[in-house]
C-alpha cells in the first residue's frame, strides 16, 4: 500500500487550446478511498489516466509512494484498474479472468487458484468461479472485475466509473460492497464517478473538479456543509443547493419582499451590490407566522414523512429586473398544496453567501 501524490500533473491534448487536466496537486493518504467527481469533461479520468500511466503528463509528476511514477509504463506502477465496462475475456471462466493477470506474471497454479478463491469468497462469487461472463449479471460481471484487481495484490486500486452499467437498485447495493470491501483491505484506492451521491456515500474524502482544475477535497460532510465556491454549492447536494442573487441591503439581502438577516461584515465582502444565497432545501420551513421568503408553488413531490415544494420565489427582484427564481423546499407531509403561495422560514445558521462576480465563498 502507498500514498499517491499529484503534482502540478497536468495533460494537455494536441490540438486543443486548454488542457484536460491543468495543475493537479492532491495527495492521497495510505490506504485511502478518494473519489475524483465532477461534470463531464472535467478531467477526472483522465487524472485517472495519468495515474494508471494510460495518458502522457505533459507537465510535473505523480507518485506512488515515495517512486516517482511519471514515465514508467502501466505494468511497472502496481496498481490495478477496474473500468466502467469491466473488460472480461468472454472465452474464459470466471475463475480464468480473475488469475490472468497472475497467470502472466509467472505464479505458479496452486498459488494462483488459492488467491482467486480468497478473492471469490470475499466478493460472494466461490459458486461462479465456473461459469463464463454471458451466463452472469451486470453486477456479478463487475464483482468479477473487482476480484481480478483483489487477486494482483496491487498498492492501489483505480476505478473508472465502474457502476455506471448498473441498475439503479444494483448500483446502490454495489457501492456500499465496495466501500465496505475497500475498508476491509485498506488499499488505496482512487474511484472516479459522474454521480456526487455516488462520491458523497463511498469516498473518505471527494475531490470535485471543473474544466481541468481541482475545485475543493474535502470530507463528504464538509463538502456540503461548506462549498468552497459556487460551482461545488451547485454540484454537491442532491436535490441541488438553492442559489438566488440578491440584492444587499440595511440589516441583510432582499429575497423578494423578505430581508433575510446576513452580517454585514459579510455582505462587506462582496464585490458588487448583490451576493449569490445558498440556501439548501431542508434549511426551509413553512412558516408559523406568515413571515418568510414567498413561494408560489408549482408542485408538491410527497415522499411520506416530509415532502419536497417546487415553486418561484415569488416578485424577487435583482438588477431592478423581476426573475422567476426556481426554488425547492424540504417541508413536514401535507404542509402545502399546489397552486398555493406559502411563506418558508430559513435556518440564518445554515445560509451560505458567495460573492456573485469571483464565486467564492464569503461566510
Amino acid at each position: 500500500m502507498a500514498t499517491v501524490t499529484f503534482k502540478d500533473a497536468t495533460r494537455v491534448y494536441p490540438g486543443t487550446d486548454h488542457p484536460a487536466v491543468d495543475k493537479l496537486t492532491l495527495e492521497i493518504k495510505d490506504g485511502e478511498f478518494m473519489v475524483l467527481v465532477g461534470p463531464s469533461g472535467c478531467g477526472k479520468s483522465t487524472s485517472l489516466r495519468m495515474l494508471a500511466g494510460l495518458e502522457e503528463i505533459n507537465y510535473g509528476s505523480v507518485w506512488i509512494g515515495d517512486r516517482d511514477v511519471t514515465d514508467l509504463p502501466p505494468k511497472d506502477r502496481d496498481i490495478a484498474m477496474v473500468f466502467q465496462n469491466y473488460a472480461l475475456y468472454p472465452h474464459m471462466t470466471v475463475a480464468d479472468n480473475m488469475g490472468f493477470a497472475l497467470k502472466m506474471q509467472g505464479v505458479n497454479k496452486d498459488e494462483r487458484n488459492q488467491r482467486v478463491l480468497e478473492a471469490a469468497k470475499l466478493l460472494g462469487l466461490e459458486d461462479l468461479l465456473a461459469r463464463k461472463p454471458k451466463a452472469l449479471s451486470g453486477g456479478q460481471r463487475q464483482r468479477v472485475a473487482m476480484g481480478r484487481a483483489i487477486v494482483r495484490n496491487p498498492q492501489v486500486f483505480l476505478m473508472d466509473e465502474p457502476l455506471s452499467n448498473l441498475d439503479a437498485k444494483l448500483r446502490v447495493q454495489t457501492r456500499t460492497q465496495i466501500a465496505a470491501l475497500q475498508t476491509r483491505l485498506g488499499v488505496t484506492t482512487v474511484y472516479v464517478t459522474h454521480d456526487q451521491v455516488e462520491a458523497m456515500t463511498m469516498g473518505d474524502r471527494v475531490a470535485v473538479l471543473k474544466d481541468g482544475l481541482l475545485q475543493q477535497v474535502d470530507s463528504p460532510l464538509a463538502l456540503y456543509d461548506k462549498p468552497k465556491n459556487l460551482f461545488v454549492a451547485g454540484f454537491i447536494g442532491s436535490p441541488a443547493m438553492n442559489l438566488i442573487e440578491a440584492k444587499i441591503v440595511d440589516g441583510g439581502v432582499l429575497l423578494s419582499d423578505h430581508v433575510l438577516p446576513i452580517p454585514r461584515e459579510i455582505t462587506s465582502k462582496a464585490t458588487g451590490p448583490s451576493v449569490t444565497i445558498g440556501i439548501r432545501p431542508e434549511a426551509f420551513d413553512v412558516s408559523a407566522t406568515g413571515e418568510g421568503v414567498p413561494l408560489d408553488v408549482s408542485a408538491v413531490e410527497e415522499t411520506g414523512a416530509d415532502a419536497f415544494l417546487y415553486g418561484t420565489l415569488a416578485g424577487h427582484a435583482v438588477a431592478d429586473s423581476i426573475e422567476a427564481q426556481q426554488l425547492v423546499a424540504r417541508v413536514a407531509s401535507r404542509a402545502a398544496q399546489r397552486g398555493q403561495q406559502v411563506r418558508l422560514s430559513v435556518e440564518t445558521d445554515k445560509v451560505h453567501v458567495f460573492d456573485t462576480v469571483t464565486a467564492d465563498r464569503l461566510n
